[in-house]
């Protein structure tokens, strides 16, 4: 038999690629409408050498026309944008590329806000507190075609999960009762009666199990129902 030498002379540049072949990259972009967190995320991602940032964006708008040119592996979507939120953002990205990978970035861990981004398709969950320790592992996973749900987060979901949802009018009218507005203006804002009012209100403490109408407002901010 010839020697390994003989061997890699005869096969040429192709056994030398096979023995420096190195694993490709997971190529990542990052959408947040700080230029100081997609700064930071970029430091992030520079450790290890596992990953690679090929495109950033401002806003939901920027990251489908940016997802569209660069096709990352992985995207890092921020909720709270100017001109496109994240959800909006990642419905439009699902409907042009339904394989697209999304984890979203956020602030907020709480079971309604989650499960509109897992329902708009986003694959990971991952809070912006923990960025440093649990990003990679994050990219990671979800590249190779899983879930990521932090315990803590996976705890408040499971935690509600047969709690009744608000309609949409009621978030209407506990939006308003946020702002300050009594059930008058709330009336007089949305034209329905002040008695309707009060009957969404009576539903809205019901569901939430909220003692009160200040307590509604707290319970829906901890829960993603309202931005805080």
């Amino acid at each position: 038999m010839p020697p390994l030498r003989t061997l890699c002379r005869l096969r040429g540049p192709d056994m030398n690629e096979l023995v420096n072949m190195e694993p490709a990259r997971v190529r990542v972009m990052v959408v947040d409408d700080h230029p100081l967190m997609r700064e930071g995320i970029a430091a992030v991602l520079g450790i290890g050498g596992r990953h690679e940032l090929v495109a950033e964006a401002a806003d939901g708008r920027e990251a489908v026309e940016q997802f569209v040119r660069h096709q990352p592996d992985v995207t890092l979507m921020d909720l709270q944008m100017p001109v496109m939120g994240g959800l909006d953002a990642i419905a439009a990205i699902r409907a042009l590329a339904p394989q697209a990978r999304i984890i979203v970035l956020t602030t907020y861990k709480g079971d309604v806000q989650v499960l509109r981004a897992l329902k708009s398709g986003a694959m990971g969950y991952l809070l912006k507190s923990v960025l440093r320790t649990e990003l990679g592992d994050a990219i990671d996973k979800v590249y190779a075609g899983q879930r990521h749900i932090p315990p803590e987060i996976a705890v408040e979901l499971a935690a509600h999960i047969d709690a009744d949802t608000l309609s949409a009018r009621e978030s209407e009218v506990l939006r308003f009762v946020a702002h300050g507005n009594s059930n008058k203006r709330v009336a007089l804002a949305l034209g329905i009666a002040e008695e309707t009012v009060k009957a969404h209100m009576s539903t809205v403490l019901a569901k939430l199990g909220a003692r009160d109408r200040t307590h509604a407002v707290t319970i829906a901010i901890r829960r993603g129902i309202l931005e805080p």
